[in-house]
């Protein structure tokens, strides 16, 4: 295995891409936010967006991640994804210096799980992050298990652990594995909008009247209002900092 960055290797761009898809919900790809700031995040920060090939060169898995200002504290955390995409670029364009790595995603490719492969594509961002004088590296996850308990608030769901006092959720674990602490919820980290039909398109459902709906693969409840012809849903995600 190799890891190259994904700006070297433009002829992979659609496999990698693949492997990245088949891992989120339909409807996580109509964030507006990283609509506007993606093609930004290519131009400025290509050295944190890495993928990690196969002896024969097929992408395995990949990650990416943002420098952004932070100042160490709680209160001083981004609302989330979106919002840390957008001080990462903004602040990039306005000369601020940044201080942190903060990952945004990182896939395994389904065929590849199990060989610790999501670990190596952290660790390397991890490096480069410090490699290029930066102090922290954080992350607003997104818990793999949490879709299974969409009403119960992610303050919560973070404190669940096993008997060996790691987190019940399997994401969590690799990142505590890796020396992560939860800092606590990113509250706003996600906000897609659509239209009913839009939504029902999305998730394969039928949202007949206006209510808070459990969708599939959301971690947070969809709310449909049928009568403004609008769908909301506010994700909430998981604040950690790697050690």
């Amino acid at each position: 295995m190799r890891i190259v960055t994904r700006a070297d290797h433009p002829e992979l761009q659609d496999e990698a891409a693949a492997v990245f898809r088949e891992r989120w919900p339909e409807f996580i790809f109509h964030d507006e936010v990283p609509k506007k700031y993606l093609g930004r995040v290519e131009e400025h920060f290509g050295h944190f967006d890495v993928m990690a090939l196969g002896d024969d060169g097929a992408v395995l898995a990949g990650g990416w991640g943002v420098p952004l200002a932070w100042d160490g504290t709680v209160a001083d955390l981004p609302s989330g994804y979106d919002d840390a995409l957008v001080r990462a670029v903004e602040g990039h364009e306005a000369g601020r210096e940044a201080t942190t790595l903060s990952f945004m995603a990182a896939a395994v490719g389904a065929a590849h799980d199990k060989r610790g492969l999501a670990t190596a594509v952290l660790g390397e961002l991890t490096r480069r992050a410090y490699g290029k004088g930066l102090s922290h590296v954080i992350a607003p996850l997104r818990p793999t298990g949490k879709h299974r308990y969409p009403t119960v608030p992610m303050a919560e769901y973070a404190t669940w652990t096993r008997a060996d006092g790691l987190s019940i959720d399997p994401w969590i674990r690799t990142h505590q594995r890796m020396g992560a602490r939860v800092l606590g919820p990113a509250p706003s980290s996600m906000v897609i909008e659509g239209t009913v039909a839009e939504w029902e398109s999305w998730t394969g459902m039928v949202f007949p009247v206006t209510d808070d709906y459990v969708v599939p693969d959301a971690l947070n409840t969809v709310h449909i209002d049928v009568e403004r012809d609008r769908g909301v849903y506010v994700e909430e995600n998981l604040w950690v900092r790697h050690a």
